[in-house]
C-alpha cells in the first residue's frame, strides 16, 4: 500500500482550482465526474517540485458525499515549503497568496520572525508556507 493523495472538499471548484494553480503553482493533471453514481466532480493537481497530489472535490446538492460543509473540519492545515529561501521571498509569496484570494490568519512574516506565513484558502482551509534558513542565516546562527 502507498499514500496516493490528499482530497479537499470545496464549495466552488473553479475558484479553488484557480487559487491552487495560480497562487500555489500546482498543475492540473486529471479531472473526473462521478455524479452518475452519486459523487461529484474532482480535479487532481500535482506539485511540479515534490510530485505530491491534491484532489479538489465538489459535490452537488443530493450527492451521497454532500452533507453540510464545515470549513476545515478535521483538517489542521496544508503545508508548503519554499525550501531554502530568504525572508523577502516568503514576504513576496505571502503577498501573492493574498492577491489570489488567500485570507489573512494573523500569521505572516512579521509575526513569525520571517519563518512562516499562513492564509485561508477560498473555503477556509488553513494553508501554511514556510522556509528554511539561507546559507548566510546559517553562518550567522553558527557564530
Amino acid at each position: 500500500m502507498r499514500f496516493e493523495q490528499v482530497g479537499l472538499r470545496v464549495t466552488n471548484l473553479a475558484r479553488s482550482v484557480r487559487f491552487y494553480t495560480e497562487a500555489l503553482g500546482l498543475r492540473e493533471v486529471r479531472r473526473g465526474d462521478t455524479r452518475g453514481w452519486g459523487g461529484g466532480i474532482w480535479v487532481r493537481l500535482r506539485d511540479p517540485s515534490s510530485r505530491r497530489l491534491l484532489e479538489l472535490n465538489w459535490y452537488p446538492k443530493g450527492s451521497r458525499f454532500g452533507g453540510a460543509y464545515h470549513p476545515g473540519a478535521n483538517l489542521d492545515h496544508l503545508d508548503f515549503t519554499l525550501g531554502v529561501a530568504s525572508r523577502a521571498k516568503l514576504e513576496r509569496v505571502y503577498a501573492e497568496l493574498r492577491r489570489h484570494g488567500g485570507r489573512a490568519t494573523g500569521w505572516h512574516p512579521g509575526t513569525t520572525e520571517g519563518w512562516m506565513a499562513s492564509v485561508r484558502d477560498p473555503d477556509g482551509i488553513w494553508i501554511t508556507v514556510g522556509r528554511r534558513p539561507t546559507a548566510a542565516e546559517r553562518r550567522k546562527r553558527a557564530t
